[in-house]
């Protein structure tokens, strides 16, 4: 079964830490491809996966819409953060998210992904809202890179960057960015999973891939989820919400 998803869920260690025993319990394997959200979703949309877990829930509505995506479901939330140097040139810190962002964007670098995922999208999402165009932005970098990358090249270069929290938390410990901005509402990132449409994609194991939407709504992996990197990190990287009402599903 392949499995298209964010390099959130990759680079946190969350996959290594659920897909054993996936596999013990089905004898399903699973091969992953962990790409933007952007990127993942195309992949559900050629028919190329057999499931999607993504968080970009303004853009999977299309793909919803289209049918290429059925029987979604919520699965789990962490929120974005923006990070960057502990001295904090732009003065920042702590202040409302649009006004931190506007100080950033005098004061820069800022380090973008620009990579079609659903950081990128939020990232874009956020300089709309605060009234900033992206190009305007001082000292503005794009990697076109996945978040763990991302995050090094903004350590290199001491700038600013967008994150999700649990990929910082798991690479916390090789950087010295420190959180900026965080706790807004608007900071929210929640990750849906999708079977790929078997009526439309005629290649597509859909009984393996319902299996794991059910696997990972499930009580035993939620639990894992709400646990995941608490011993390590002090707090967990996801909070669990297959049980909780899900008002952002497209």
């Amino acid at each position: 079964m392949i499995l298209a998803t964010t390099t959130s869920t990759q680079d946190s260690g969350l996959l290594d830490s659920l897909l054993p025993a996936f596999t013990a319990a089905t004898g399903i394997e699973v091969k992953v491809i962990a790409v933007g959200s952007g990127a993942a979703l195309e992949l559900g949309r050629r028919g190329d996966a057999d499931v999607v877990l993504s968080h970009a829930p303004e853009a999977e509505r299309g793909y919803v819409a289209s049918r290429d995506l059925v029987e979604g479901r919520l699965v789990m939330h962490n929120e974005f953060l923006v990070v960057g140097p502990a001295a904090d040139p732009a003065r920042a810190k702590a202040r409302p998210l649009r006004e931190g962002l506007a100080l950033i964007a005098r004061t820069g670098p800022f380090i973008s992904r620009a990579d079609g995922s659903g950081t990128d999208k939020k990232e874009s999402a956020l300089w709309k809202q605060a009234g900033i165009e992206p190009a305007r932005v001082a000292r503005r970098e794009m990697t076109g890179q996945g978040m763990g990358a991302t995050l090094q090249v903004a350590e290199q270069r001491q700038g600013y960057t967008l994150t999700d929290r649990a990929t910082y938390l798991a690479l916390r410990g090789q950087l010295t960015l420190v959180p900026i901005l965080s706790g807004d509402p608007e900071l929210m990132n929640v990750y849906h999973v999708y079977v790929v449409n078997p009526a439309t994609h005629t290649r597509v194991h859909a009984t393996e891939a319902r299996a794991f939407v059910g696997f990972l709504v499930g009580p035993g992996a939620q639990q894992e989820i709400a646990a995941f990197g608490r011993a390590r990190y002090g707090e967990p990287l996801f909070a669990a919400d297959a049980v909780k009402p899900d008002p952002s599903s497209p």
